[in-house]
């Protein structure tokens, strides 16, 4: 927590000086999603399944993200903090004391080198794993992947980066407070350790590697995470776009994996159609635990439809199906779920 503080007290300081100077050294940004959706598994909590994070209500017009940002840039420094609320923090941060769940992002950074575009930045950041972010209207579908829901959404600690000079390979190595943590709990010492490589070999693909090596548990536990993240993004043209992830995590001799494909096609200026095939195998319950012999072994088919209402405003609409071998839905004798879910978002 102390961690934190300095991060959001040295920002304000930042910002401060930068007003007195030069105000157009900050930026203001913001982001809100208002939703709404329908499990036909009629849950009585009104909350989506155990192993959902993002758009977790039922039947109920609510917030899943809306934040303000700032942003500070000067010739060799930069800096982020932004405030959050809705169903998001809710449920991602619910492990977090509560004076850290609201924050975004708070992180500062320094050019340590301009020549050879090193940078070190520090704070709450978003996580380096993965090719979605919890803003939805800047991913593919409304809904998040299983991969997605099941790993790091934001990170807290060191992340020493490098760009070459064409700027078409990005390179970090990070020291982290763990598996998607702002503040270590008590008996958590161990530290953990990322790294990304992310290339774009043209102007049409993306290849990214990702990974974290620690842990999740307690020192008592004595149990090593390692997870490993890839995934290639083809856009052969601005109507049409292809994303194939696969992850693999292991923790004491344990393996899960899930593999995701999606598709988007623009229908008109302001239409885009997007579908996901996805597949999440955790038999020995590592990541979400169920009480079945089988484990954690989920396989999700959805399809949504955009319509641009104007270049910041976004309605969307997603049908999505999840399909499990196991008993692990509100109806105990079905094996799937199906909701419908909306969204308006406006990005400022």
């Amino acid at each position: 927590m102390k961690f934190a503080k300095i991060c959001i007290y040295t920002f304000l300081f930042l910002c401060k000086q930068s007003i007195a100077q030069d105000s157009s050294k900050l930026t203001f940004s913001g982001y809100v999603d208002v939703y709404y959706q329908y499990d036909f598994d009629k849950p009585q909590s009104n909350k989506r399944p155990f192993f959902l994070y993002n758009h977790k209500k039922n039947n109920e017009v609510t917030i899943n993200l809306a934040f303000a940002k700032v942003n500070y840039t000067a010739n060799n420094v930069r800096a982020n903090i932004g405030l959050m609320a809705g169903t998001y923090p809710q449920y991602n941060l619910a492990a977090e004391p509560q004076m850290l769940q609201h924050i975004y992002e708070a992180n500062i950074g320094v050019e340590l080198s301009k020549k050879n575009k090193i940078w070190v930045d520090a704070g709450i950041m978003p996580s380096h794993i993965g090719f979605e972010s919890a803003v939805s209207a800047d991913c593919y579908t409304l809904s998040r992947s299983l991969l997605a829901e099941n790993s790091p959404y934001f990170e807290t600690g060191i992340k020493l980066t490098k760009t070459n000079k064409k700027e078409n390979i990005f390179v970090s190595i990070l020291y982290l407070n763990g598996w998607q943590r702002i503040q270590k709990p008590q008996g958590f010492t161990t530290p953990s350790f990322g790294m990304q490589i992310n290339a774009k070999p043209n102007n049409k693909l993306t290849i990214n590697y990702s990974n974290f090596l620690g842990t999740d548990k307690p020192d008592s536990i004595k149990a090593f995470r390692t997870y490993h993240n890839f995934y290639a993004i083809y856009e052969p043209n601005s109507k049409t776009g292809f994303i194939a992830g696969f992850d693999v995590g292991t923790e004491n001799n344990t393996v899960w994996y899930s593999p995701v494909l999606m598709v988007k096609k623009a229908l008109a200026k302001k239409a885009t159609l997007a579908v996901r095939a996805e597949w999440f195998k955790d038999k020995n319950q590592i990541i979400q635990t169920t009480g079945t012999q089988n484990g954690f072994n989920v396989v999700g088919l959805s399809a949504n439809y955009d319509y641009a209402i104007a270049n910041n405003i976004l309605f969307r609409v997603e049908a999505k199906n999840y399909f499990s071998n196991s008993i692990i839905f509100r109806r105990e004798t079905y094996n799937t779920n199906f909701c419908v879910l909306g969204s308006l978002s406006v990005k400022f």
